[in-house]
């Protein structure tokens, strides 16, 4: 008798217990006797039929499986260079559907640029002039062509750090917005109020000059920066220390309550998020000289 094998998840159900819910099941998996050969060859049409090349308007198009989020197609070129070679492109289409949504000119800075960098050197990629691109041979296009879509959904992801900022590119992100708000020679980062024991375990993220007391603003990227900066604001007032705070927050939301009236209860203003811009450059103005 052949085994029958049956698949399952674990889901919560309705009265918050466990239960177990069998999964369909597909015949190849609950043989035995699982004929390779013909899972290829149904793979291999099935990927190849996903494939298509045609010559529009003096080029060569590539129709492949790769999408943007918004459900529009990567738009992929082949061309022939010298010496046999063949160019797989964008023709600079990638950032061009970016651009819609982002700016573009983010992607080669800070930790994007980073992570952008990255992406270019695991996939072989090269960029110029916002044309993404590699080169292969005719052997080797295949494997290139899901490669360079890979890559291009690598750096697609990159436009979404704009809205779910990761804790590196939010302060990246802080910096930016400030610098474009307040002069140089007015911001000290990561201060040390002098009249603290260890006061080196306690760092204020930007001491600005304020109008009547020094500004001091803190970046909360998440739970354990909201539980840090309120150790951190309880110090400061124990030690009679004479300054206005700022909280600026990579998402106020994602802060339990908790931790969020305890660090209200310590601090003063607040900025729910970096993309709340004018409220930023209002509670800033407000307490420095320009």
């Amino acid at each position: 008798m052949v085994p029958y094998i049956v698949w399952y998840k674990t889901v919560i159900s309705p009265e918050y217990s466990l239960i177990r819910i069998p999964l369909p099941s597909f015949p190849f998996l609950n043989s035995m006797n699982l004929n390779i050969e013909k899972l290829q060859d149904s793979l291999c049409k099935s990927l190849c039929a996903e494939v298509k090349l045609s010559r529009q308007n003096g080029h060569i198009t590539m129709q492949t499986p790769f999408y943007f989020a918004d459900g529009d197609a990567y738009q992929i070129y082949l061309k022939e260079m010298p010496g046999g070679i063949l160019r797989v492109t964008d023709r600079g289409h990638t950032f061009m559907h970016l651009s819609y949504e982002t700016d573009t000119a983010k992607l080669r800075e800070g930790t994007r640029g980073r992570l952008f960098e990255q992406i270019k050197a695991e996939f072989d990629l090269f960029e110029a002039n916002g044309e993404i691109y590699t080169d292969t041979s005719a052997d080797d296009l295949s494997k290139t062509l899901f490669r360079f879509g890979q890559g291009l959904t690598k750096m697609t992801d990159l436009s979404f750090l704009n809205r779910f900022r990761t804790e590196s590119t939010f302060y990246d992100d802080l910096e930016e917005r400030l610098t474009k708000l307040v002069s140089e020679e007015k911001i000290q980062r990561n201060y040390f109020y002098p009249k603290i024991e260890n006061s080196g375990d306690y760092p204020v993220d930007y001491f600005i000059q304020g109008k009547n007391s020094p500004l001091f603003l803190f970046g909360i990227s998440g739970k354990d920066k909201a539980r840090l900066t309120t150790i951190i604001l309880e110090r400061l007032l124990r030690a009679g220390a004479d300054f206005d705070s700022l909280l600026v927050f990579a998402d106020q939301q994602t802060i339990p309550k908790a931790d969020l009236a305890r660090l209200s209860n310590a601090g003063g203003e607040m900025v729910a998020s970096l993309d709340a811009e004018a409220d930023l450059s209002r509670k800033i103005k407000r307490k420095i000289l320009i």
